[in-house]
């Protein structure tokens, strides 16, 4: 690799480990945020395998309540912080330059640097398991009555979040700059690639609402250390305003891990079915709607902490109307397959995976968005299995989608197709035995982020259990893909997939150059 790069621009660049150090190479910065992203995936995945261990039988067996609730608090803010919004962000260095057809990111020396502080938030984030009293307790929300108490854990998840959120918004200028000022000739907004408009929408909306986060831990460390008392009732401040302000970036944060998913499975899609992306327009339109409306749906979060009827109200509808411009999304999809010349390559499998389970997910999320039902699923299992269904077989089944979609673009070699194949049918299988009973546990009553249960969970519980070790363990198969994949796949076409039509595959041989386009292509 290292050989092809120096032919490519024999200039002094440095090798080996100052290149990855001091890179401003949007394709190695991409690199760089997948490879973390992954090892943050693994990491978060071992946190959620304890989890499980601990509930696959009744009663206290492997760890403490109180680091099971650590446990819980850190597997999700790494999964949200570490995993998926990196990857997302990884895929988004690679591929938008290439897809608008330029020659790197706006600001390269930013785009180094909002890498090289997550590494940074990532050691804080799992060394504060080893300070006094543990890690945070609190949930990944942070909830103040359990955040304003702890230990110096809780500072430092704090800190971590500052440093994740202004990595986040350096990426996000980044990547609106880069779409708006740096396009090929030729290449209007809706000539983009549909990858490039969720993008560009997800970067606006990490800009609205990474500050409110930032502005809100804030407050609590204020609460913490300087005896202010906005989240503290004891001095008149209320614990449920943080709630308030935590959603309304929490909720856009949903989206902003979703939005790119959507972008990648719109790229994947068409090229095996060989069409082109059916309502395209529609589907920028639906992005965008989505976007707005994420603003105005916070409280369905709340609904449990004492709303005005008329609040509840306005909440669940604007939260049902979301589930329009989705829908038009899904729609749109299975109307791209429909009649087309499909093929199942390992992506397309990842696609069509992503577009089945993330409806189940959507669907769940319609039923928790009715209040009286959320009243009565509040807090229990149905609400882990509905996000899951949406960040894990929406998210992550995304990631995996583009990972195998672009790694041969990517590294110019061909990665084993059953091996992939193996690692989706494991994913998929084991993913539903872990999540799927997780909904009857929530209608049946158990509660969620509880170290032990009654009885009659028992069974439902020990199901997941196994499907977590199953899952967990499928997820190497990705990692033996990928090494092979690098050291000895077959050579890959420069136009791998035939129906992928975005610039990298039309214009750029496999691997693509140091630079992409130094003359800007022309786009009729």
């Amino acid at each position: 690799m290292e050989a092809t790069h120096a032919q490519d621009h024999g200039h002094g660049h440095p090798t080996g480990l100052m290149r990855w150090i001091t890179t401003t190479n949007h394709k190695d910065i991409g690199t760089l945020y997948l490879w973390f992203a992954f090892i943050m995936l693994l990491a978060g995945g071992c946190l959620a395998l304890l989890i499980r261990a601990e509930l696959f039988q009744p009663g206290m067996q492997v760890v403490t309540p109180e680091f099971f609730n650590q446990l819980t608090t850190l597997h999700g803010l790494i999964m949200v912080f570490g995993a998926i919004m990196p990857a997302m962000v990884g895929f988004a260095n690679w591929q938008v330059p290439m897809m608008i057809g330029a020659p790197d990111m706006a600001f390269p020396r930013m785009n180094n640097w909002s890498f090289w502080l997550l590494p940074v938030a990532a050691i804080m984030l799992v060394s504060s398991f080893f300070v006094p009293g543990g890690a945070s307790a609190g949930g990944w929300t942070m909830y103040p009555p359990l955040f304003l108490q702890g230990g110096i854990s809780n500072d430092m998840t704090i800190f971590a979040v500052h440093i994740l959120g202004i990595s986040s918004i350096m990426g996000a200028i980044n990547i609106v700059t880069t779409i708006l000022n740096m396009r090929a000739p030729g290449m209007t907004m809706m000539k983009m690639p549909l990858f490039v408009w969720t993008w560009l929408i997800t970067a606006y909306l990490l800009i609205a609402v990474m500050p409110v986060l930032a502005g809100t831990v804030t407050m609590l460390l204020t609460d913490r250390h300087f005896g202010t008392n906005f989240f503290n009732a004891a001095g008149g401040g209320d614990p449920v305003m943080f709630q308030h302000i935590f959603w309304f970036f929490g909720h856009p944060e949903v989206y902003i891990m979703i939005l790119p998913a959507f972008g990648i499975v719109s790229q994947v899609i068409p090229a095996f079915a060989r069409k082109p992306l059916f309502g395209y327009a529609s589907m920028v339109y639906a992005t965008g709607s989505i976007a707005i409306l994420s603003f105005i749906v916070w409280a369905h979060h709340m609904f449990t902490t004492g709303m005005p009827t008329s609040a509840q109200l306005f909440f669940m509808y604007a939260t049902m109307l979301i589930a329009v411009p989705t829908g038009v999304k899904v729609f749109n999809w299975v109307a791209t397959m429909w009649r087309g010349s499909m093929t199942f390559e390992t992506p397309m499998l990842f696609a069509i995976g992503f577009v089945c389970l993330f409806t189940i997910g959507g669907f769940t999320g319609l039923v928790l968005a009715i209040t009286p039902v959320d009243i009565q699923l509040q807090d229990t299992y149905y609400v882990v299995a509905h996000f899951h269904y949406v960040l894990v077989s929406g998210s992550l089944y995304a990631i995996f989608a583009g990972v195998y979609f672009w790694l041969p673009k990517w590294t110019g070699r061909m990665y084993d197709e059953k091996l992939g194949k193996l690692h989706f049918w494991l994913s998929t299988i084991f993913f539903n035995i872990l999540f799927f009973p997780m909904h009857f546990l929530g209608l049946a009553g158990m509660p969620r982020r509880i170290p032990d249960y009654a009885l009659q969970f028992a069974d439902f519980n020990a199901l997941a259990t196994i499907g977590a070790f199953g899952f967990g363990l499928s997820q190497l198969i990705l990692l033996v893909v990928v090494l092979k994949c690098i050291k000895s796949g077959a050579k890959a076409a420069d136009h791998t997939w035939e129906g992928a039509e975005s610039l990298e595959w039309t214009h750029l041989p496999s691997p693509p150059p140091y630079h992409s386009f130094v003359i800007p292509p022309i786009v009729k």
